[in-house]
């Protein structure tokens, strides 16, 4: 079975890859994540799945082929990281409560130095519910949101304040399974 390197500090993304039954190595991969001037959301995550997977490759004596993979919130144009406080987390919230807003993740392999990282990026409209104050501040307060994207995960306690989605569950989390899977297809044995 052909190894790869996976380039995210992810949980969620390590438990995602070992679904597809890839044989795989985490690698550090640190980045700059600043959004540049004008850069629409679609475009940025792209941007960082593809220097994620690139510096990942970099970073290894004996380089695997490099997964890398962002998600980001985006609501109104505007790119939810994840929250910096209580404050901003309750802003979030609000802005996302009771409406639909876009996940996007987008996932890169990157095979050898020489060459430009393949990648696809995912996009799910999720709907949340209405949230009163008191629900909000009782999610903060379980510690789950701090390090999510948007200050939420569909995946734990996050989800059920989910009406709906349109879209890829498994992208929301942070890894889609179908498009990752067909990134790999090329590669001997890896799926």
């Amino acid at each position: 079975m052909t190894r790869i390197a996976l380039a995210s500090a992810s949980p969620r993304r390590r438990e995602l890859l070992s679904q597809l039954e890839v044989n795989f190595i985490v690698v550090q991969a640190p980045i700059d994540e600043a959004v540049l001037p004008g850069e629409v959301a679609a475009d940025y995550v792209f941007r960082l799945a593809k220097a994620k997977a690139l510096a990942g490759f970099l970073a290894q004596q004996q380089p695997l082929p490099t997964l890398g993979a962002d998600t980001i919130v985006v609501v109104d144009g505007e790119i939810l990281g994840k929250p910096q406080d209580q404050a901003d987390f309750l802003r979030m919230m609000r802005l996302l409560s009771g409406r639909c807003h876009q996940v996007y993740t987008a996932v890169a392999l990157c095979r050898d130095v020489a060459c430009e990282p393949q990648a696809v990026t995912v996009a799910t409209d999720v709907w949340f519910g209405p949230m009163t104050e008191a629900q909000m501040l009782a999610y903060w307060q379980s510690g789950e949101p701090a390090d999510k994207a948007g200050g939420y995960g569909i995946q734990g306690l996050g989800g059920r304040f989910i009406e709906k989605i349109h879209g890829s569950y498994f992208a929301v989390v942070g890894l889609p399974l179908f498009e990752t899977a067909a990134l790999l297809a090329d590669l001997p044995e890896a799926v």
